[in-house]
């Protein structure tokens, strides 16, 4: 019995591997629409927007089928509770990416303003990296590393919200397509936070306490 638990415990983390690398796929190819208005590149997002939601599902019934079948014991059961917790943000990081490509057909970066936008994907991107990898290599530091990265998210959101002020005080005509890219700044801000509520439920999995209860 316990053999066939652990075969399918590899399983899930086999298919929550599948499930970040779509979200990696979706958010790089969103971001990449959007500095070279790609069409092709926003339709590959929203493609694998479509793909993280059928992964949702097919992790979700292999979660019930541990809980259900299974009967784990208690470090077991937070690990399956806790992949319960972590695809609905894996869920959320496909919808917001898929929220960037839409965007990619009206929205333009104006000449030499996408190195931010680029360094934030790049940074969430990794950031859902460790989190899912930390998971599945039952890895702390990695997942504390995740919640630390946040930071530097932080900073470069707020690094592109000065620099659109700027270029809609020095331009307003340029104000529409400025709060636009505000908007996808916002989206990268957000993927980067449910990265670290991913990494956070790895600690919860690991240490049976949440790092919101300490």
């Amino acid at each position: 019995m316990r053999n066939k638990f652990e075969e399918q415990l590899e399983k899930l983390h086999v298919e929550m591997i599948q499930m970040g690398a779509l979200c990696e796929d979706a958010i790089s190819a969103a971001a990449e629409a959007l500095i070279h208005s790609d069409a092709a590149l926003a339709a590959a997002a929203e493609e694998a927007e479509r793909e993280i939601d059928q992964k949702e599902r097919e992790v979700e019934n292999l979660c019930l089928k541990l809980l259900l079948q299974q009967q784990p014991v208690a470090r077991d059961l937070r690990e399956i509770s806790a992949a319960l917790k972590m695809i609905s943000d894996l869920e959320r990081i496909g919808d917001q990416a898929a929220d960037i490509a839409e965007m990619t057909s009206y929205v333009h970066l104006p000449q030499g303003r996408s190195s931010h936008i680029a360094d934030m994907a790049r940074a969430v991107i990794n950031m859902v990296t460790d989190s899912v990898d930390s998971f599945v290599k039952r890895d702390l530091q990695l997942a504390r590393q995740v919640c630390a990265a946040d930071d530097r998210v932080d900073e470069l959101f707020i690094q592109v919200r000065r620099e659109l002020v700027e270029l809609i005080a020095a331009d307003a005509s340029y104000g529409e397509q400025g709060l636009d890219l505000l908007m996808v700044a916002k989206y990268l801000e957000r993927i980067g936070d449910h990265a670290t509520n991913v990494a956070e439920w790895v600690e919860y999995s690991i240490t049976g306490v949440h790092p919101s209860n300490n």
